[in-house]
């Protein structure tokens, strides 16, 4: 029990694991399932999909707080998800619906942050035997790409520094991906948003598992990142190679236009690697990174673009920052990056441990701090 209330869980909430010593009833089908009064419910994300009426009801009955743990999203994504396609902003913003998120949310949003990325990122076996060969990062001095781009979903801020850095002639000296051709809503950036040739790994540089892949050099303008990866979750697999043949990652994270960030697998895998980067994020993405522990560059880089708020401007910064730093002895840079980028990636494994040792106790708080009258 938690809080003197039953607790009844999903198995395939994504914060199962960290909850289960304390469950009096699991499920795996809602529908199936007898509610039971006076209960604390949390429910992954195809729960509410599947018996999205259903769980309406049980938010409606005072005996019972539901919980709707759907991490794998966070910030702007999960406001869309919840308001525009599963219809729940009355539910959440009038308490009688809860949220754990994967990235922090206005203060009308009732949530409470679960870093569901950063600390999965070592839960694979082939990672760590990724992480182990990350020292030939620091011995191989010559390389033969200057920085690692990947990019999945166009969305309008990848686009833009696809554009830019092509303009310039950087992209050129990038091993970069776009998985997504079609066109895209560029509201916030000048630029191309008509489709665009999409662009993998080299096969000797894609994980393993995902090689066998058809790859053309052009497709016809759709989103291939179900097909390249088998349905499966491919983009949590590192592979050594893409961070040993780059002297630092361009990272796009998910989440750009909200100041609230939301850490995904994409900076967690240069985290992992002891990769030196740079990330195009939200403003404050930077200061809220330090303030999880983790150390950034602003002694190497000039990093004062965490601070501005205009989209368009940040990313030119960021574009900028790229041209200098190709410019520049990316052997030194490098030298220069390695504590950093040590420090972090030791302290990755103690940041999990202590984040999961502490989030039943600040799942239990946060119940309180929301209890319904």
């Amino acid at each position: 029990m938690l809080n003197g209330r039953n607790l009844c869980l999903d198995t395939m909430a994504e914060v199962y694991d960290m909850l289960k010593p304390w469950i009096d009833h699991e499920f795996w089908n809602l529908g199936d399932h007898d509610i039971v009064p006076n209960s604390i419910y949390v429910l992954g994300r195809q729960q509410v999909v599947e018996w999205k009426d259903r769980v309406r009801d049980m938010c409606q009955d005072p005996s019972i707080q539901v919980v709707f743990a759907n991490s794998a999203e966070g910030s702007q994504t999960l406001i869309d998800q919840c308001d525009r396609v599963l219809g729940l902003a009355d539910l959440i913003q009038t308490g009688r619906l809860l949220l754990i998120s994967g990235g922090a949310l206005p203060g009308h949003y009732p949530s409470l942050l679960h870093e569901h990325f950063l600390v999965r990122v070592l839960d694979y076996d082939e990672n760590h035997l990724a992480v182990a060969q990350a020292q030939e990062i620091y011995r191989r001095a010559s390389k033969p790409y200057k920085f690692l781009f990947l990019n999945g979903r166009a969305r309008p801020h990848r686009r833009y520094l696809l554009q830019v850095l092509d303009q310039r002639g950087v992209l050129e000296h990038g091993l970069w991906t776009m998985l997504d051709g079609r066109c895209v809503d560029m509201k916030d950036f000048s630029g191309d948003a008509g489709n665009h040739v999409i662009r993998h790994l080299p096969s000797a540089y894609e994980f393993f598992k995902y090689r066998s892949f058809t790859r053309t050099d052009e497709y016809p303008h759709q989103f291939i990142k179900s097909s390249l990866f088998a349905g499966e979750w491919g983009d949590i697999y590192l592979s050594a190679e893409p961070y040993i043949d780059t002297y630092f990652s361009l990272v796009t994270e998910t989440v750009y236009a909200l100041p609230y960030s939301f850490r995904t697998e994409k900076i967690a895998k240069p985290l992992a690697m002891g990769h030196p980067w740079i990330c195009a994020a939200n403003p404050g993405f930077y200061r809220d990174l330090r303030n999880l522990g983790f150390r950034t560059f602003q002694d190497i880089i000039d990093e004062s673009f965490d601070k501005i708020e205009n989209h368009q401007d940040r990313m030119d910064r960021i574009a900028d920052l790229v041209t200098d730093i190709c410019g520049q002895d990316l052997a030194a840079f490098l030298r220069e990056a390695e504590p950093i980028c040590k420090y972090n990636q030791q302290f990755l494994p103690e940041f999990i441990r202590e984040h999961r040792k502490d989030f039943p106790g600040r799942f239990q708080s946060f119940l309180r701090s929301h209890a319904r009258s």
